[in-house]
């Protein structure tokens, strides 16, 4: 299975408000491992930025100056994403921008949900955890995720701190959380264990299969339990090869 974790930068938060984008960010995993293969750009949004996403992002109209615009990279990131199961937090957001900028070069252009499958993991966290915050931050601290270099939001960052969070909410349980916290918060005595991460690059587990000799076996001793029982056995196992 391939997956796409994504996030974006923008010059503000109202894509209805002629805002656009000025990062990309996407790492691919296959079978649940980073691959290595990530799509990052930088884009000139050819308008201002609005102040408030500075300061979250830091990004300045003059360090986009000499950037593409979105028109020259938008083949490349079509055919990285081609396919794939993207996994967007708050895809909504993300998604709306960018079916905005593909519409930008083609009218008639069905948006990204045509080409791809969305997983949304805040839909994902607020059905988990009902009742507190569930930003990317939240979620890093709830699942021992390090976000310890994010001083400012990035999209490459972002979209490789979403992918660990993403793989800790789809592994099993990871927290424990008692009842004492108050509605939208983090702290309380409620005591949160990590997952024991295993190396990604561990051997996978050996499978085994039985011979035909042991299915044979194991289907005649079936019989003789079912004889013995007198017919009383009406449930029987059978494992495939």
């Amino acid at each position: 299975m391939r997956l796409i974790v994504l996030d974006t930068e923008t010059t503000g938060l109202e894509v209805s408000q002629g805002h656009r984008i000025i990062e990309i960010g996407c790492v691919e995993l296959v079978n649940r491992r980073l691959t290595g293969n990530h799509f990052h750009r930088y884009i000139n949004p050819e308008r201002d930025i609005d102040q408030g996403a500075i300061e979250v992002h830091g990004i300045t109209r003059e360090s986009l100056a000499d950037k593409p615009v979105f028109a020259q990279v938008a083949a490349d990131f079509l055919e990285f994403v081609r396919g794939a199961e993207l996994v967007i937090h708050n895809a909504p957001f993300d998604l709306g921008f960018l079916d905005a900028e593909l519409r930008r070069l083609d009218d008639n252009h069905p948006g990204l949900e045509r080409w791809c499958t969305v997983t949304d993991t805040l839909v994902m966290a607020r059905r988990r955890h009902p009742g507190q915050r569930n930003n990317l931050d939240a979620l890093c601290n709830r699942y021992t995720v390090d976000n310890s270099q994010r001083d400012l939001h990035g999209a490459l960052l972002d979209a490789e701190i979403l992918a660990d969070v993403y793989l800790a909410m789809t592994g099993g349980q990871t927290t424990f959380q008692l009842a004492d916290n108050g509605p939208g918060e983090e702290g309380g005595s409620g005591r949160s264990e990590g997952i024991r991460r295993l190396p990604a690059q561990r051997q996978p587990l050996p499978v085994i299969r039985a011979s035909a000799e042991e299915l044979a076996a194991h289907e005649a001793q079936l019989e003789a339990i079912e004889r013995s029982s007198g017919g009383r056995v009406v449930w029987r196992e059978v494992f495939p090869v």
